[in-house]
């Protein structure tokens, strides 16, 4: 069987790069149309294959007022849910493949040296926004499934796609308030085909700085919230620090596996005045095991701290906020249906060794799945993390003709 399925993959590897760079030409960035255009791209393409597919729209503004909504950090007025199944014969468990479609913007198009939109292979590379994080993975997954159509399983094969995970992961909230429920599931994200069965968290904060504007020329009559900023800055930065001081071993491959980092700075409004404000906005990690309001009262403190030792500040401190997405860390939990076991041995039928094993330093749905739905969850899909949301991002398509046969093998096991 592992022969079989594997081998079915490897007959469709140069269909796989025409489906990969006909997605990677759809610029599904979050919150945009062409993130529910890829959608019905896919549906159909699901449909094709013969699966039974739910195309739905998902009630954004509903699910965003729910207390347990994971945040979002761009404007939607429309999102679709998409999940596929390969029904089995009855008896089997059931796996899901969960694959998110919506991309990061390309930034500025002069730092590509390709179209990042194109979807061009150069040696054995498929390159634009999108290949690596996480279009790769998820063509992996659909091909997988198509391959197991070869098979009489007695279980389900569920294949999810879905939108918004880069700024919350709305879609997999939404499909599990929908009911949908596996045995166990597999993210193909980009691991470069190592397995990951945890995430550190992610939480989007932001920072309201006070200070007191004034004429340039008279800057002594007010105060700069651009200077009052440094010393909280220097406060996260020795924050983190502390909280990256002795991570879990899964975390070992990483220099800084709970960063903190401040991403956007705005101040002032006119170039001849004080500023009166700074407002910064970033992220900070949260580690396994951790309670996201455990982590939250770690800055907010070393926030006042820092406030309590400047004297405007002791009197003008810094607000802080929690807004976007707000990402737990996840983990796979111990009783996980044999998914470790099983997801290492089909790597290693198809590879001829063991795959790698840690922990990611970022949030992914992994924690949506294993929290919120129980459902044992991991990571594992082609590309290097480190090319995605950069210019020039791209992916291995051996990798993830790889990874499609290893997703098949395991599901043909899983769902006997």
């Amino acid at each position: 069987m592992t022969v079989d399925v594997a081998a079915a993959v490897k007959d469709e590897a140069a269909e796989m790069a025409e489906l990969l760079a006909e997605l990677v030409r759809v610029p599904s960035v979050g919150g945009s149309p062409a993130e529910s255009a890829v959608q019905a791209r896919l549906a159909e393409w699901l449909r094709a294959e013969g699966l039974e597919v739910d195309h739905w729209p998902i009630p954004v503004a509903d699910l965003a007022a729910e207390p347990g909504f994971p945040g979002m950090e761009v404007p939607r007025t429309e999102a679709h849910g998409l999940v596929a199944r390969l029904p089995g014969t009855g008896g089997g468990r059931t796996l899901m493949f969960n694959a998110h479609v919506d991309v990061v913007p390309p930034g500025d198009p002069a730092a590509w040296t390709v179209d990042p939109y194109g979807g061009a292979v150069r040696d054995g590379l498929l390159y634009g926004r999108g290949a690596c994080d996480m279009k790769g993975g998820l063509v992996a997954a659909l091909f997988a499934v198509r391959a197991l159509r070869r098979l009489r399983l007695r279980g389900d094969v569920l294949v999810a796609c879905v939108a918004g995970e880069e700024d919350g992961g709305l879609g997999t909230y939404a499909l599990l308030r929908r009911g949908l429920r596996a045995d166990a599931c597999v993210i193909p994200e980009p691991t470069g085909l190592g397995v990951v069965p945890a995430n550190a968290g992610a939480l989007t904060f932001r920072l309201r700085v006070p200070g007191r504007a004034a004429h340039a020329s008279t800057r002594d009559a007010g105060v700069s919230a651009v200077e009052k900023f440094w010393p909280v800055f220097a406060a996260l930065r020795a924050l983190e620090a502390e909280r990256n001081a002795a991570p879990d071993p899964l975390m070992a491959r990483w220099a800084l596996p709970y960063a903190i980092e401040i991403g956007t700075v705005r101040a002032g409004d006119w170039s001849s005045s004080v500023p009166g404000e700074l407002v910064a906005e970033g992220r900070l990690g949260v580690m396994l095991g951790e309670p996201p309001e455990k982590a939250k009262a770690a800055l907010e403190e070393a926030v006042a701290a820092a406030c309590t030792a400047d004297a405007w500040l002791a009197g003008n401190p810094v607000a802080v906020e929690w807004w976007g997405g707000q990402f737990a860390a996840g983990r796979l939990p111990g009783e996980d249906a044999g998914l470790l076991a099983g997801l290492t041995e089909a790597h290693t039928a198809v590879t001829g060794g063991p795959p790698d094993v840690w922990g990611a330093p970022y949030g992914s749905d992994l924690r949506l799945l294993t929290g919120l739905g129980g459902i044992p969850a991991v990571q594992y899909g082609p590309g290097d993390i480190e090319r995605a949301h950069g210019p020039d991002e791209c992916v291995a398509l051996a990798e993830v003709e790889t990874a499609a046969s290893t997703l098949a093998v395991l599901a043909a096991s899983f769902c006997r």
